[in-house]
């Protein structure tokens, strides 16, 4: 009987192991989700640590900014998919994996340490900003919902304030649109917002679809590498065939005061300027213990576990997705490493939920490898160009094909059913074409009107009556 009680008292004081999650995007999310389903409260704790509240599916960001889906519907929240998870709000300010410690720092309050028995890195990667006059001032990014709400109110707004305008210089400057980078983000991003800002043209009797001009700068002699030079080529064609000025070839020399100059002498003013041309790993992890390689990724064994530049592995630490330098185990050359696009990081971070869920169990960890089935980019309504495992595929149908993937790659069934009602809502009605300029400084009009000068009141003067 004895034996029996000290048994069940060595259970309740068991310590149950705890798995810090560091960033809630593509890795983090589908890690503690992984993770969460096939261990309990009871044998695992789980703390998932990100400044936003939820994941953001990036691929959708282009049609958000183009209103083909509502914005609230390409982000997935993480309290309601990470039920019995500790989610905290707070920025990763730092990581000492020798004391197992990460430290946080909220929106308000304090900064302070939580303790871990395990840490998954997931931070993600961030724009590459050179340091380019005038950029940081001006340009906008394209990472976040937010910025893709920002870009749709910026190009609607300016076509607004365009058509309430008589000065033709000011007019040619708000219809400028410049993008930079030839890559996914950048050519999905220009093509979606100019596909929409054309349609918008039927709304305004002063502003005509030759009024807008749209440029893309690119340093590369193409566009698209992802795809191949095939197909690559016909995105080019398309989008000069619609008009859109691709400079390849060419780099952004300067933006200072909305004036675009680039390395072919070309210059020209222009009100939007956003800057896709490139990410790098999150500049957190250079604050770190852990071993990082020459682009600043934290290095990794194929089993997603971090090692060091021996290979040995380091006890308690994992990585995966865009920070992370992910050995690609079925690629032809030596040293290759997993590339920085969705479909790996949501395969890395399912494997790793079950990686870390093998360790804990006593099984062997097993390695990651996914070869790419193939690459999916739209380019606007019932455009865009597919490569599938060899196939290659352009127009409606690899439109399609991008659009069935994404939608099956975005996690819950919630998102699922609202983005297919998007989709269903927008082949029956047009595109609400309306700049709500006004989310991004809503006390805006609240504080005009509290400090405008109020009328002085006429003094009366018992004289002055007759």
């Amino acid at each position: 009987m004895s034996e029996m009680a000290a048994t069940h008292s060595a259970s309740k004081t068991r310590k149950v192991p705890r798995i810090l999650i560091l960033g809630g995007g593509y890795v983090g999310l589908y890690t503690a989700m992984q993770i969460r389903k096939r261990m309990g409260r009871r044998e695992v704790a789980i703390v998932v640590v990100d400044p936003r509240s939820y994941m953001t599916y990036q691929p959708f960001l282009p049609e958000a900014a183009a209103g083909s889906i509502e914005p609230r519907h390409v982000v997935a929240p993480h309290r309601r998919l990470l039920k019995g998870c500790t989610v905290l709000s707070g920025r990763v300010t730092g990581l000492n994996h020798a004391e197992r410690r990460a430290t946080i720092t909220p929106a308000e309050g304090e900064t302070y340490e939580v303790s871990y028995d395990h840490v998954v890195v997931g931070l993600g990667s961030v724009a590459r900003v050179l340091p380019i006059p005038g950029l940081a001032e001006n340009g906008i990014g394209f990472k976040q919902i937010e910025e893709a709400i920002a870009l749709r109110n910026q190009v609607l707004g300016r076509m607004d304030q365009a058509a309430s305008t008589w000065d033709p210089e000011m007019r040619k400057r708000m219809l400028t649109f410049t993008f930079v980078g030839g890559g996914f983000a950048g050519i999905e991003a220009i093509a979606e917002v100019e596909d929409m800002a054309r349609a918008a043209c039927k709304d305004f009797d002063s502003i005509q679809q030759e009024d807008l001009r749209f440029v893309l700068i690119e340093a590369m002699h193409r566009i698209l590498p992802e795809v191949g030079d095939e197909l690559g080529g016909y995105a080019l064609e398309q989008l000069r065939a619609r008009g859109i000025e691709v400079k390849l070839n060419t780099f952004l020399n300067s933006a200072e005061d909305g004036k675009i100059v680039c390395s072919d002498d070309d210059e020209f003013y222009s009100d939007t300027l956003v800057w896709t041309a490139g990410v790098k790993a999150n500049p957190v992890l250079a604050d770190s213990d852990l071993p990082l390689d020459s682009m600043g990724r934290v290095q990794t064994h194929p089993t997603l576990q971090v090692c060091d530049d021996d290979g040995e592995l380091i006890d308690g630490a994992w990585a995966a997705g865009d920070c992370a330098a992910v050995p690609d185990l079925t690629a032809d050359e030596p040293g290759a490493t997993c590339g920085p696009t969705a479909q790996h990081a949501v395969r890395q971070a399912r494997h790793l939920g079950d990686n870390i869920v093998r360790h804990l169990s006593g099984e062997e960890v097993q390695d990651y490898a996914h070869k790419n089935v193939g690459t999916v980019a739209s380019m606007g309504l019932y455009k865009g160009v597919a490569n599938i495992q060899g196939l290659k595929l352009r127009g409606p149908i690899a439109w399609f094909m991008h659009r069935t993937y994404h939608m099956w790659a975005m996690p819950s069934f919630n998102r699922k059913a609202r983005i297919l009602l998007d989709w269903t809502t927008a082949l029956l009605f047009r595109r609400e074409m309306v700049a709500l300029g006004s989310l991004q400084s809503p006390r805006e009009s609240f504080i005009s009107a509290a400090t405008s000068k109020k009328p002085e009141a006429k003094k009366a003067s018992a004289g002055a009556r007759k």
